[in-house]
């Protein structure tokens, strides 16, 4: 049925890692006390995160509609430069899935809880058992792999990238996510080879409920070696219909930002838009504030929070992301029509002034513009589907419950 022009319409936006602490397992994971956004806000206010950006955290926009509550909310304290008058719907939101990762999050943002014990490789060298290795490269058509570790993206690739190019063996690593990573330089062992043997060997992983396959092609030389913008995370497909196929079931337009092709393994997605950077991603996002169909979901997922500042610890550049992210969310905002629904979330934390480079177990906020306002008290990730299944009118089959 199509629906009437002047359909309310949703947009879901994910600022990946944006956690705000407090998670009630967190001590299970390591991480009692991680609080991504309230350390960054601290660490702004008393000074230290001075590059290229300098004072208080400002966050007017979002805080606006209420981020500083949010976050007080799940920890007990309201970061400094937080906490203006909220006039907007907020609260935060816990997760029952076992894991921190991406998949995880996303998926039960949108009303599927994991219901699996994901694969995790050991922290051993090597990481991967001997069948494994063998199927590499089989499939790769070498004689050996380089890493077989746990490792980080550009490190492993700054010393192991002259040897892959002289041997042709890819570089295969992992992390605490449960993912297996392959690098190979786009030119000498070429992007097309990388994406296959990434897709031929995701089958193999997904069975042993490795969450994802992930390519990570580089290019340049030694000493000046470059990843690229044509990452792609081949991702185990959700266990159930998700938000998305509930949209599209009901003969809604769906329109997918960034990752989250990958994270649902195109499923119920209508649309993809795609771009190299988190500033690309946004333009998306203002376009369809005017382009979005009547009746239409908008989910989009912005990644570099996580990528470029998280993982690397890296709290001045995480706070210079939050701060250009509030400026071209007022913008967006500003385009919204009346009806229309946005919810501003995060599917995990990475805490950048936390020990290591993992993700961290937080709740996240839940930001409501267009919802009126107030808080929503503490929720589920699963709420946030149904909440807005029943913005757009059309019933949720998932385990949550409205919160609007």
């Amino acid at each position: 049925m199509t629906p009437s022009s002047s359909a309310p319409r949703a947009f879901l936006i994910v600022m990946d890692s944006v956690g705000c602490g407090g998670a009630p397992d967190a001590a299970l994971f390591g991480d009692e006390g991680a609080n991504t956004l309230g350390h960054i806000a601290e660490a702004c206010a008393a000074g230290r995160a001075e590059e290229g950006r300098s004072g208080p955290l400002q966050m007017p926009v979002l805080d606006g509609l209420g981020l500083g509550a949010a976050i007080g909310l799940s920890t007990g304290l309201v970061p400094p430069g937080l906490g203006a008058a909220q006039k907007g719907r907020w609260g935060a939101a816990s997760e029952v899935s076992k894991g921190k990762d991406t998949p995880s999050g996303h998926w039960e943002l949108a009303g599927v809880p994991v219901p699996w014990d994901w694969t995790y490789f050991p922290d051993t060298r090597p990481a991967f058992s001997e069948s494994l290795v063998a199927e590499v490269c089989r499939r790769a058509r070498t004689a050996g792999i380089l890493g077989n570790c746990h490792a980080s993206g550009v490190p492993i690739i700054e010393a192991l990238g002259e040897e892959h190019m002289r041997t042709g063996w890819p570089i295969c690593y992992t992390s605490a996510d449960s993912v297996f990573q392959i690098a190979a330089h786009e030119e000498t062992f070429g992007l097309d080879r990388l994406l296959t043997l990434c897709a031929e060997m995701a089958p193999t992983l997904h069975a042993m409920k490795v969450g994802r396959v992930i390519a990570r092609p580089f290019v340049g030389k030694p000493g000046s070696f470059q990843r690229t913008a044509n990452r792609h995370d081949y991702a185990i497909a959700p266990p159930a219909p998700t938000l998305l196929d509930w949209v599209a079931e009901a003969g809604r337009a769906t329109h997918a930002i960034g990752k989250i092709g990958d994270i649902f393994s195109m499923r119920g997605i209508g649309a993809l838009h795609k771009g190299k950077s988190d500033s690309d991603l946004f333009d998306h996002l203002d376009r369809l504030i005017g382009d979005a169909e009547p009746g239409s979901l908008t989910f989009a997922n912005f990644v570099e929070f996580d990528s470029l500042y998280g993982h690397r610890r890296d709290v001045s550049g995480y706070a210079r992301a939050l701060e250009w992210f509030d400026g071209r969310a007022g913008g967006f905002l500003a385009g919204l029509r009346p009806g229309d629904l946005a919810i501003f979330t995060a599917d995990h934390g990475n805490d950048p002034t936390w020990t290591g480079t993992d993700h961290t177990r937080e709740r996240v906020p839940v930001i409501c513009a267009g919802a009126g306002s107030g808080g929503i008290g503490l929720v589920a990730f699963t709420d946030v589907a149904a909440s807005i299944a029943s913005h757009l009118g059309i019933p949720a089959q998932g385990p949550g419950r409205s919160f609007l």
